[in-house]
């Protein structure tokens, strides 16, 4: 996982660390945990990161791809699916 993309991502949601972790599902010590994810000091399961994703409606590819363009086209894309899917 690339620990910048996640708070890249929670910031453009508007949450804070507690607040994405209670939504994700993550224990008590979310707040701690989500800052350990951030930092890279320990790596969230493909489960939690699926969890997370899900809060902050980006795909779980995108936290894990290297290259910094390619991510953000991963989100201009995954934003143009979603406004397709919505009926008229």
């Amino acid at each position: 996982m690339v620990p910048k993309r996640l708070k890249a991502a929670r910031e453009r949601a508007g949450l804070t660390q507690t607040k994405l972790g209670i939504l994700a599902g993550i224990d008590s010590s979310g707040r701690a945990r989500m800052s350990q994810y951030e930092k890279g000091t320990h790596s969230p399961t493909f489960q939690t990161v699926c969890a997370i994703a899900k809060v902050l409606d980006v795909p779980e590819a995108y936290f894990y791809t290297l290259d910094d363009n390619f991510a953000e086209a991963m989100l201009y894309l995954h934003d143009a699916f979603r406004l397709a899917k919505q009926p008229n």
